[in-house]
């Protein structure tokens, strides 16, 4: 039974609320299931032309042995703001992106100027969601490198790593509130606090010492 199929059938039982004794459950805490139909993101990748299936990315990027791999999504604000964050699949590291909109054109120059910040090395794939926000991933490639992958629709389990990671940033990142008055330098200071704390998953590493391990 797939994830999907798991969340619809807790929504449908409750008319699209959670009971409370699940909701606590959720480290979202949202207690009501968004109509991905209904946004605007929701744009179907048929649309985006030439883009790259998730079934077509490398097997090294499923065991994560071999860094280089992010995964990315915009985290949504208050008042149509936004910040595009890309987490990476072997060590956890996170970039942050500000961005002053989230049509196509913004998007691509705030990645490629923040990807290109970071080593060669470092640049070999990204898996996006499905939105139209990067449908000029070629450009995104041939500015940073990047290979770019789209996760399937309504499949957030695809790009695991980037939705826990965001789930995470909420603590600075609050639901609600607009990200329209952070730079990137504040951006920055935010992602190098989430850097510097131990992960369960990485043996209490932080992602800033596995990346710098990798580096040296």
């Amino acid at each position: 039974m797939s994830h999907e199929t798991i969340y619809k059938s807790l929504f449908v039982q409750s008319r699209g609320v959670l009971a409370k004794e699940l909701q606590k459950h959720l480290r979202s805490g949202r207690p009501t299931r968004r109509n991905i139909h209904n946004t605007v993101t929701g744009q179907w990748r048929s649309q985006i032309k030439d883009a790259v299936s998730i079934s077509e990315r490398p097997a090294e990027v499923e065991d994560r042995a071999i860094p280089g791999h992010w995964e990315g999504d915009l985290l949504l604000g208050r008042h149509w703001s936004q910040v595009a964050t890309v987490v990476e699949r072997a060590t956890r590291f996170t970039v942050l992106v500000a961005l002053d909109g989230r049509d196509m054109t913004t998007v691509t120059a705030g990645l490629s100027r923040e990807m290109t910040r970071l080593p060669e090395q470092l640049r070999k794939s990204l898996t996006w969601d499905r939105g139209m926000e990067l449908a000029d991933h070629k450009t995104v490639t041939v500015t940073t490198g990047l290979d770019v992958y789209f996760a399937d629709p309504r499949s957030p389990w695809q790009r695991g790593t980037n939705e826990n990671t965001n789930r995470l940033l909420r603590q600075y990142l609050p639901k609600g509130q607009s990200m329209a008055h952070l730079t990137q330098d504040d951006l920055d200071a935010i992602a190098a606090k989430l850097n510097a704390r131990p992960r369960k998953t990485l043996s209490f590493d932080t992602p800033a010492d596995r990346l710098a391990a990798l580096l040296r």
